[in-house]
């Protein structure tokens, strides 16, 4: 009896001190609702856990059978029951990015959202309308959405990302309003996050986008129009097809036509980051009035309209090449793992 005793409490021992079987790193993908019970039956049957029933003992005994939690976790080989379950029960779940780019319009952003399957889409009809609604946003919901690195766990509300963005923009653009400079032609908040969307969209090179600002701030407080290229495409929306037309520039039903409009465009025309936003507010003095895009992403300024059309001429007629942008090529989106 005694011999008995020794050899089951050593195989007791044995089972309980038994390491798993992966001999390499498992994903767990633990949900609302699962138990342990289901989960160990199901990793026993996938063949990595030697016992479901030692581990659900192990938890009942230590106290895990109800720290259970949802997220997805990597099980490195070596592990035994006992830490499987200390793992488990401390461990951060394992978290992707998705980034949001400045100079994206909305409705970018939104297909980037809605292509990420590792998030619930909780949100329907996944359109500009209904996220305006969602934030509890009295109109266009576009330029609301701050452009940034969002950090998040499989399963994930996208409505949840959507209110982080909309939290950070506003947070955003009120220390940028707090800090402006005085006697800009800004009645609102809104004004300048409009403006900052123009920056962002008409150049990439940071040291331009306080020259870019002055320019359109000069014309505003000379009641001229903006004129400004980007306004007319937003208006267009997926009509555009990559060819600006002289059409399009005297098409006043397009109500972001700044070259028939006077003034800001009625919303925002993209997503704005921080240093478009500080360049809204912080325009650069001096006396240009016009500006034209060299084709490296770079631009010309001028003071007059009639050394404007010589840069024209040069940059935009004569020397246009084939890989020729008015800005820099916009960083690809990324969503990757943490």
């Amino acid at each position: 009896m005694s011999l008995l005793l020794v050899l089951l409490c050593g195989l007791l021992l044995a089972n309980w001190l038994a390491p798993l079987n992966n001999t390499d790193t498992v994903r767990v993908d633990i949900r609302p609702g699962q138990t342990l019970s289901a989960l160990s039956r199901q990793w026993q049957a996938d063949g990595w856990l030697p016992s479901a029933l030692v581990l659900r003992i192990q938890a009942r005994l230590l106290g895990y059978e109800r720290s259970l939690r949802t997220g997805e976790y990597d099980i490195p080989p070596g592990l035994n029951g006992t830490e499987l379950l200390a793992l488990l029960a401390t461990a951060t779940p394992v978290s992707y990015r998705i980034a949001l780019i400045e100079g994206q319009p909305l409705r970018e952003a939104l297909r980037l959202l809605a292509a990420e399957t590792r998030l619930q889409q909780d949100v329907e009809p996944f359109n500009e309308e209904q996220v305006a609604r969602l934030l509890g946003i009295n109109g266009s919901a576009e330029g609301w959405i701050y452009p940034d690195t969002y950090v998040f766990q499989r399963g994930e509300k996208v409505s949840v990302l959507l209110q982080q963005g909309y939290q950070r923009m506003q947070q955003q653009l009120q220390q940028a309003w707090e800090q402006r400079q005085p006697g800009l032609p800004y009645k609102t908040p809104y004004d300048a996050l409009i403006m900052a969307s123009l920056v962002e969209k008409e150049t990439g090179v940071e040291y331009e986008r306080a020259q870019i600002a002055g320019v359109f701030v000069r014309r505003l407080q000379k009641k001229m129009r903006l004129e400004t290229d980007p306004t007319v495409i937003y208006g267009l929306g997926e009509a555009f097809s990559g060819n600006l037309r002289r059409s399009h520039l005297r098409d006043a039903a397009n109500v972001w036509n700044t070259y028939r409009h006077r003034g800001l465009p009625p919303t925002p025309i993209a997503l704005a980051g921080r240093k478009a936003l500080e360049a809204a507010l912080h325009p650069a003095e001096g006396t240009e009035l016009f500006f034209v895009a060299r084709g490296d992403g770079t631009h010309v300024f001028s003071d007059t309209l009639e050394a404007h059309n010589r840069a024209v001429r040069e940059y935009q007629i004569r020397n246009r090449r084939t890989d020729y942008r008015s800005a820099p090529p916009p960083a690809s989106p990324a969503s990757a793992e943490e």
